[in-house]
C-alpha cells in the first residue's frame, strides 16, 4: 500500500471527523470516499482507535504548523494574537465544518485513550501558542498568560461551535469582535 493510500484516507477521515466527530468515522464510508477496499484501510490503521489517534496527531501537528507560519508571517505578537480566530474560521468556510479536535472533545468520554490524548494535545498546543504570544505582546504579565490563553482558546471554539449551529459564518465573525471589544481577546 502506498503512502498516498495512506494520506487519502487521512484526508477523508479529516473531512469526516469534522462533519460527525470520532463516532462518524466509519470504514466503510471511507473506503467509499478514496475508492478503496474497506481491508486497505485496515493495513493502514488496524482499528479505528488507531484511525482517529492518526487524525487528531495530524490534525494538531498541522494546527500547530499553521500556528508557526501565522506567527512567522505576522510577526508582531499582538497583530499575530488577532488574527487567531482565522484558524477556526476556516473549517466554518469550508462547508460549515467543525474544529476536529473540538468535535471529538465533546465525545471525550467515548473516545479510546490514543485518541483522547491526540485531542488534549490539541488543546495544550493551542493554549502554549497563545501564553507564549500573549506574554510576548504584553497584555497579561507570565502569570496570568495561562488562565488567559484557556479563556480565549475556549471562547473561540465555543463561537465556532454556536456559528456551526446556525449555520452562519457571520455569526463567529460577530461573536470574536465582542470578544474584542470586551478585552479578552486583542483588536
Amino acid at each position: 500500500m502506498s503512502s498516498n493510500s495512506r494520506e487519502a484516507i487521512l484526508a477523508a477521515a479529516k473531512r469526516m471527523a469534522q462533519a460527525h466527530g470520532y463516532n462518524g468515522l466509519n470504514f466503510r464510508d471511507l473506503s467509499d470516499e478514496v475508492g478503496i477496499k474497506s481491508a486497505s484501510i485496515y493495513y493502514h490503521f488496524p482499528s479505528k482507535a488507531d484511525l482517529g489517534a492518526a487524525v487528531a496527531r495530524r490534525y494538531w501537528e498541522d494546527t500547530a504548523s499553521a500556528l508557526e507560519s501565522m506567527l512567522a508571517e505576522t510577526p508582531d505578537p499582538a497583530r499575530c494574537l488577532g488574527r487567531y480566530p482565522e484558524v477556526f474560521r476556516k473549517a466554518l468556510a469550508m462547508g460549515n465544518r467543525m474544529c476536529l479536535c473540538s468535535f471529538m472533545a465533546a465525545e471525550y468520554d467515548d473516545l479510546p485513550e490514543a485518541v483522547k490524548r491526540e485531542v488534549q494535545a490539541f488543546a495544550d498546543v493551542n493554549v502554549a501558542w497563545l501564553r507564549k504570544l500573549l506574554s510576548a505582546a504584553a497584555v497579561v504579565n507570565a502569570g496570568g498568560s495561562e488562565q488567559r490563553a484557556r479563556a480565549i482558546f475556549a471562547a473561540v471554539a465555543g463561537a465556532q461551535l454556536i456559528a456551526r449551529s446556525h449555520s452562519d459564518i457571520a455569526l463567529y465573525d460577530s461573536l470574536i469582535e465582542a470578544y474584542r471589544a470586551a478585552g479578552l481577546m486583542p483588536a
